[in-house]
């Protein structure tokens, strides 16, 4: 678990289930109409979205958007985000908020690699130390903040606001939920994951449209012999435990 990282749906599209088996429906029922979308319900949903996911059919699922509140990340967690350019983006101003000097491990992310090794955690925390009080120092003295920041490390923290459509997001997860992906940006990954299965009414497409890393949306792992040791099995297990069922690959 990385410490100070905050995932959280803060929005989504009405009825997001039912609009994307509607949008099926109009597609392959020529008695299908737009005013019945006022009369779909779950027996409906259930009735034809896993059948027409199950068939590959899957741009219906750019119908439903998701918006996450993402907090606490670091920026190179979200240079990795933004790379997802099916999405919409708003991130902290560095231009127009200032950052807190006074607390090191809170204004940074500390990398994993580093804070596991002390010698390298001690010069690490001195050299962010002496950034953050530069980057202070010289918008004190008149520098402006869009140039002040030009300092700051990428570790720095940041808040950004995403808003991704289901099959972005099904793309998004198939890269950075692996555990090949970088630490930081797969614990984002898993706690999107975590927000869409604490919601009765998304967490179904989890496993219809098999959101998550692509060993589970393939059946196999793609990265081979890239892989560690047991990570399909974790990685199966991790999946099964968001939805209370078996992976169906």
């Amino acid at each position: 678990m990385v410490d100070g990282i905050r995932v959280t749906l803060v929005n989504y599209t009405k009825k997001p289930l039912e609009t994307v088996t509607w949008a099926a429906l109009i597609s392959y029922w020529d008695g299908w109409e737009t005013e019945a979308f006022e009369r779909m319900g779950e027996k409906d949903v259930e009735m034809h979205l896993p059948r027409v996911l199950g068939y590959g059919h899957e741009s219906i699922l750019e119908h439903a958007t998701l918006t996450f509140a993402i907090e606490g990340c670091s920026r190179v967690c979200s240079h990795q985000l933004v790379r997802h350019r099916l999405a919409s983006y708003t991130q902290q101003s560095q231009r127009y908020i200032k950052l807190n000097p006074n607390n090191v491990e809170e204004t940074f992310m500390i990398p994993e690699g580093v804070k596991a090794r002390p010698e390298l955690y001690e010069k690490w925390k001195r050299l962010m130390k002496e950034a953050i009080e530069l980057y202070e120092e010289s918008y004190t003295k008149g520098v402006h903040q869009e140039d002040a920041r030009f300092i700051l490390p990428q570790a720095v923290r940041t808040k950004i606001v995403v808003t991704m459509n289901l099959r972005e997001l099904k793309h998004f997860f198939g890269l950075r939920a692996c555990e090949r992906a970088q630490w930081e940006i797969r614990e984002v990954a898993w706690k999107m994951l975590e927000e869409i299965a604490k919601n009765e009414e998304l967490r179904p497409i989890i496993r219809w449209a098999k959101l998550g890393p692509r060993c589970v949306q393939l059946g196999y792992c793609p990265e081979g012999e890239l892989m560690p040791q047991g990570c399909w099995k974790r990685t199966r297990e991790k999946w099964k435990s968001l939805t209370g069922s078996k992976p169906t690959v």
